[in-house]
């Protein structure tokens, strides 16, 4: 909502202050479709051309998370801590028990209390694979919090492809802008014999390039790809929480510490009350009583 509404302050103020001024958007609204068709398809033909075709479907569904928002929401870092709270708490105490829920998360009746969580493959994925490196003796904690950062990072890195996309169009477009107006610039040269009022409308026209490519990198894709950086980021400590909370497993604290542990590293706007998180854990220990 307030992506829109960003956009829509741009428009008004650009446009608004421009009439306000006494301009007239005659010239404008005759160009831009053609300036358009130049800076837009060379946009997008660059864009095709830097980028996968996996890449270019990111970027189209980043742009929607963009407006949308981060995906994971103050009660999923909850349903987090207690799904990780309930799969620790089951391999301290039967570390058989514990090998059906991490070889078959999807008949797991624990990860089946958490369909939100079990949706994320790399999620589960990540939770089942350090819990299973661990029941086979891999349980150096630091060799497992470097593997995890490792692994993490590289999410991270790939989760910030589509921001990088289009950020680099948001870069382009001023020149592409350019190149637009210089066109503008030789069709006026080929009616320089035109009346003077004639070959202002022609400057217009070419200068209205300049100002589409400029208007689109700083009003509205660099802002997209600024925001969906954002977005990224703040899903990625989903991830971060993850590897706190199974490094202090490893290191044997106990469960309640290890929650703890990561309740206190969730950021501030994310983090579940100690109260909160306190009665769901003894919702679960009177369940599993």
């Amino acid at each position: 909502m307030t992506g829109l509404l960003g956009i829509a302050v741009v428009f008004v103020m650009v446009f608004g202050g421009y009439l306000a001024a006494g301009g007239k958007l005659g010239i404008i609204l005759h160009s831009l479709p053609f300036e358009m068709m130049m800076i837009g398809g060379a946009a997008t033909g660059a864009f095709l051309v830097s980028n996968s075709i996996a890449e270019v479907k990111a970027t189209g569904r980043g742009v929607l998370r963009a407006f949308a928002g981060p995906k994971w929401k103050p009660d999923d870092y909850r349903d987090l801590l207690c799904l990780l709270y309930e799969l620790v708490r089951v391999a301290r105490q039967d570390a058989l028990a514990l090998e059906g829920h991490v070889e078959k998360p999807g008949e797991s009746e624990i990860f089946a209390r958490y369909p939100r969580i079990r949706a994320d493959g790399e999620i589960v994925a990540m939770i089942c694979d350090t819990l299973r490196a661990a029941s086979m003796n891999y349980d150096d904690p630091h060799q497992v919090e470097e593997v995890l950062d490792k692994r993490t990072e590289a999410n991270r890195d790939h989760s910030l492809h589509p921001s990088h996309a289009l950020q680099t169009v948001a870069d382009g477009l001023p020149a592409l802008g350019i190149v637009a107006a210089v066109l503008g610039v030789i069709k006026t040269m080929g009616s320089i014999d035109q009346p003077p009022e004639v070959l202002g409308k022609l400057i217009g026209g070419a200068l209205v390039g300049t100002f589409l490519g400029v208007f689109l990198a700083y009003g509205i894709v660099g802002p997209l790809a600024a925001r969906l950086k954002v977005v990224m980021e703040e899903d990625a400590h989903f991830q971060d929480l993850v590897r706190e909370v199974l490094v202090a497993n490893l290191h044997r604290h106990a469960v309640d510490i290890c929650i703890e542990v990561g309740r206190q590293n969730t950021p501030s706007h994310w983090r579940p009350s100690f109260d909160d998180l306190e009665e769901r854990l003894r919702g679960l220990k009177a369940q599993q009583a």
